[in-house]
This record gives structure tokens, C-alpha cells and sequence, in this order.
């Protein structure tokens, strides 16, 4: 039989949950604006994402790395509000693949853990 966290320890990683898809949210609004900032700057310029110009290199690679955070923020808010889904149905801290009870430390350190240690490695 698998542990049934308390509800105390639940409230605690519901609220975790809960700041970190905030943050991220934040984070995903502020990438798409200052990607509509960079491309009314670019219209409005002479610079052009030319990477043959040293201002279009620079302003390149600076897309390439908001479009990066951005994308990792997506796939980790998809992972919080998965956890989150998983803690309303009664099943948070309950690995997906094994069943077995997620490690309170794993989920101390990844609230959004969804499998132990083990069965992650193996995927």
C-alpha cells in the first residue's frame, strides 16, 4: 500500500505548485514581450537579424535564448500544472510508472515530480 501524504504536506506542495506556475507564467509573458519590444526596435531600425552584421548576430542569438527560456518554461509549467491535475485526483506523490510513493526528498526538490528516481532514469 503506497503512504497518503498528510494534508499539511500537501497544502505545503500545493503552495509550491502554486508560486512555481506563477513564476513561470510571469516568466512566459515578460520572454513574449520583450520579443514584441525586439521586433518593434528591429522594424523601427536599421538592425536586421542579418548574423553577417555584428548588431543582427547579437540580436539573433538573443532570440535563439528567449525562445529557448521560453520553451523550457512551457514544458516546466506542463509539468506543474500535471502535478497540480495529479494532487486534485488524489494521486500526488504516487509515481505514474510504478506506483510506488515518490520520495519526499525528490519532491522537496522537483514539487512537480510525477515518478521516483528509478523510473525516470529508465524513460
Amino acid at each position: 500500500m503506497v503512504r497518503k501524504l498528510a494534508q499539511a504536506t500537501l497544502d505545503r506542495f500545493g503552495e509550491k505548485l502554486r508560486v512555481e506556475r506563477k513564476r513561470l507564467e510571469e516568466l512566459i509573458e515578460e520572454v513574449e514581450l520583450q520579443r514584441e519590444v525586439g521586433k518593434i526596435a528591429e522594424a523601427a531600425s536599421e538592425h536586421s537579424a542579418d548574423p553577417g552584421n555584428a548588431d543582427g548576430g547579437s540580436l539573433a542569438l538573443e532570440m535563439e535564448m528567449d525562445i529557448s527560456v521560453e520553451q523550457n518554461a512551457r514544458e516546466l509549467l506542463e509539468k506543474v500544472i500535471h502535478a497540480q491535475d495529479r494532487m486534485e485526483k488524489g494521486m500526488y506523490g504516487i509515481c505514474e510508472v510504478t506506483g510506488k510513493a515518490i520520495p519526499l526528498a525528490r519532491l522537496e526538490a522537483l514539487p512537480y515530480a510525477t515518478t521516483t528516481v528509478e523510473a525516470a532514469s529508465r524513460a
